[in-house]
């Protein structure tokens, strides 16, 4: 059983309210549990909701205040299985409560197993392959085998004809239905037939005990295997510290993490990992942060920083303060978006529902005509009957219902560990659809922060002299390229100089005196407009080349001689140019979507190998570009960062948010990179593309066991135990399918 959770405050459509219930499914053994389970609930009022069998939870969204935790429950009890609340359970508790169901199923089988074997010894002797003496009819003597089979068929089996009650009391009917009707047939044949005390009629108490432990042996398999897919967020929750350090009267003392709060102040020795979201107050080291953005390079940090809870420190000593903590960590959000995207259905698994819905009814009506066509055809009662059994017991639709969950669940698991953060399995599937993709410039493109480019020096001054006459002027100044030309300075090596009577010019630029080894100069920045005003001429020629190439340009004029010029541009991040050739490469038409100058975005687009590109594209009117792309009948796909983004994140068919963008950016898209990189959305094309490839593949097997399996055992083709073990390797086959996804990496 899987946790339930309530949160509130989510959005519809429309706007409204709505709430969202997580509710863990005990009972579920096939596709058709959960597709009418699915089906009652969304009869409840208003409710929309979806069952998935792999994680064995509902998911109920309805307007604010609808419906109580008992009433779901209680409509899910009406359906035949069992809600439990336990949210307020920790995840460790839940996992053992699993193992202990696990050992209970698997002492079980054991058993079954053990009563099972000297009734399975004797089928050598049934199909002539082992020689009877004169006289004798059976290996084990009758009595024995009912013996041994009653156990097995009541009490190890108690479960089946449990799922079974429960199951066409609310209507319908399960695989739990199929494995009752079968072996009972067989069951109660042969107890008839050794009541008689007829030999010349075989008896089947081996047929019927072995379909019930190679059963038993698939569920266990398949629930191990299952437990497996969910084994990259248990690898994220086991991440996070349990202990945290903070400093008491110098020293250093342990607390638990679950007592932080947000302000508390921490310390990171060399090699801690990071207990909660924070900022680094003072100190300078590397953190390693590959379990959260797949980035392998530790990343420096310093003081106005932030680290990340679970985050490996370097050998660096920091002193951090804590700014999320508990559920408020991006470790936590990580968590929450992987849960509800396994939680969700793809749209390829709509055909699977459909087919569950009628499937077992179907197998029971099959089953009947091959049992009334053979006892008519021939006679025998007997053979009419074994093959009815067959086909009741080859059709169990569990693979059907474990196809695309299981993938689901490992390749989001998957993309989490990689960094990618899928919010619904929709999206998963919608990525490798895409042909065109819309990118933002500012903060995807681009690292999203001006900084200098170069500095052109007229005669008679040196670039460092004219970026240290900038740099002292703009040292008090917040504007974002007054922030660049001081970085500049700094990393150039230049000292910040002495200043007097420094003044704005709104709009156009600043002034003042600033002191020189030759003593106090006036210098004037600004546009280079401005500097004209001040009878300081710029070059043509400068002027018109570091305006093609798209540079936003500080004039500097001294004494009222032009002392030289400043570009200062967006810098390209480092990979984009890579990452646009591979997402090409793949098929995908790029096309830049920019607010910037003409100018500005056709030198970015000319670094990054873009051919498309709209520059002077306000916030609405990016979403409409979106959306006249879509209008050309392709796919299209949005990656952005910025508030402005949003709109156009949530006209795109599937919307990539670059992890350092807004929070509204970020819950207006499908799929969340946590690294700061475009080659994010090609690794989610990939993920997406290598996870529907599975459950293709899975729909496969589900369906070519049930295909091929169905008509043989009609034909008397297939003995039942034969089918039984088909059948428990079906499941097996599909999760075990789903599993071989944990080979996938991103960048391949």
């Amino acid at each position: 059983m899987s946790e339930i959770t309530l949160e509130t405050g989510a959005s519809s459509a429309s706007g409204a309210a709505r709430d969202t219930l997580e509710l863990a499914i005990s009972g579920m053994t096939c596709a058709a549990c959960s597709t009418r389970l699915e089906k009652v609930l969304n009869r409840l009022p208003d409710v929309e909701a979806t069952v998935n069998l792999a994680t064995e939870r509902a998911t109920l969204r309805y307007p604010h205040g609808a419906l109580t935790v008992e009433a779901a429950k209680a409509a899910v009890e009406r359906a035949g299985f069992a809600a439990t609340e336990t949210g307020a359970l920790q995840r460790e508790q839940t996992r053992a409560r699993h193992e202990a169901e696990w050992r209970l199923e698997l002492r079980h089988f054991w058993i079954a197993a053990l009563l099972t074997l000297p009734l399975a010894a004797q089928m050598p002797a049934m199909f002539g392959w082992w020689p009877l003496a004169e006289g004798q009819h059976d290996l084990v003597p009758r009595w024995i085998q009912l013996l041994l089979a009653t156990p097995v068929q009541f009490w190890i089996g108690a479960r089946f004809y449990r799922g079974a009650w429960a199951s066409l009391r609310g209507g319908s009917a399960n695989m739990d239905v199929l494995v009752v009707l079968g072996t009972s047939m067989a069951y109660f044949y042969s107890l008839a037939v050794t009541l008689a005390d007829r030999h010349d009629l075989h008896v089947y108490f081996e047929a019927s005990a072995t379909i019930i432990t190679l059963i038993l042996l698939g569920k266990l398999l398949e629930a191990r295997a299952k437990a497996r897919t969910t084994a990259a967020l248990d690898a994220l929750l086991r991440l996070q510290p349990k202990m945290a350090r903070i400093e008491r009267d110098g020293v250093l003392v342990e607390v638990a993490v679950d007592t932080l709060q947000p302000g508390d102040a921490f310390v990171l020795r060399p090699g801690d990992a990071v207990p909660v979201d924070g900022v680094v107050d003072s100190g300078t080291s590397a953190v390693n942060e590959a379990m959260l953005t797949g980035e392998s390079l530790p990343i420096d940090k310093r003081a106005g920083d932030k680290v990340y809870a679970a985050t490996l420190n370097g050998d660096g000593v920091l002193r951090c303060r804590a700014t999320g903590v508990g559920a408020s960590t991006m470790l936590a959000g990580i968590i929450r978006l992987v849960e509800q995207a396994q939680g969700s259905k793809a749209p390829v698994q709509r055909l699977a529902d459909r087919i569950a819905a009628v499937f077992v009814p179907v197998v029971v009506v099959i089953a009947l005509l091959t049992f009334a066509g053979w006892w008519l055809s021939s006679g025998e009662f007997q053979q009419a009957l074994i093959n009815a059994v067959a086909v009741l017991v080859i059709a169990c639709p569990c693979a059907l219902g474990l196809a695309t969950p299981t993938a689901i669940m490992v390749g989001t698991g998957q993309g989490a560990r990689a960094g990618m953060l899928v919010k619904n399995a929709e999206a998963l599937e919608l990525a490798e659809r895409i042909k065109v993709l819309a990118v933002d410039k500012t903060g995807t493109l681009t690292e999203g922060q001006p900084a200098v480019t170069e500095v052109r020096a007229a005669e008679g001054f040196t670039p460092d002299g004219v970026l240290a006459l900038a740099a002292a002027l703009e040292q008090s100044s917040a504007h974002p390229i007054a922030a660049a030309v001081v970085t500049a300075a700094k990393e150039a090596g230049v000292a910040l100089a002495e200043t007097e009577e420094v003044r704005a010019v709104g709009g156009k630029g600043v002034e003042g005196r600033v002191r020189t080894a030759e003593g106090w100069r006036a210098v004037v920045l600004g546009s280079p407009g401005f500097i004209a005003e001040q009878g300081a001429s710029v070059p043509e020629a400068m002027l018109s080349e570091l305006t093609a190439a798209g540079r936003s340009l500080v004039a500097v004029a001294c004494d009222g001689r032009f002392a030289g010029l400043i570009g200062v541009a967006d810098r390209v991040r480092e990979d984009s140019a890579a990452a646009v050739a591979r997402l090409q490469g793949k098929g995908l038409r790029v096309v830049m979507l920019t607010g910037d100058h003409p100018a500005t975005a056709a030198a970015i687009a000319a670094q990054t190998g873009i051919v498309d590109w709209r520059a002077g594209v306000l916030p609405g009117d990016k979403a409409a570009a979106v959306q006249a792309l879509g209008a050309q009948g392709e796919r299209v796909g949005m990656a952005g960062d910025g508030i402005n983004d949003a709109p156009a994140l949530a006209a795109a068919d599937v919307s990539f948010a670059i992890g350092v963008g807004a929070d509204v950016a970020v819950e207006a898209a499908d799929i969340t990179l946590v690294r700061n990189s475009l080659h994010g959305v090609a690794d989610a094309i990939d993920l997406s593309r290598a996870t529907l490839s599975k459950i293709r593949q899975n729909l496969f097997f589900a369906f070519i066991y049930n295909v091929l399996g169905i008509p043989l055992a009609a034909a008397g083709m297939l003995n039942p135990v034969i089918a039984g073990a088909a059948m428990a390797m079906s499941s097996v086959s599909v999760v075990s399918n789903s599993l071989l996804l944990k080979r996938w990496r991103p960048g391949r």
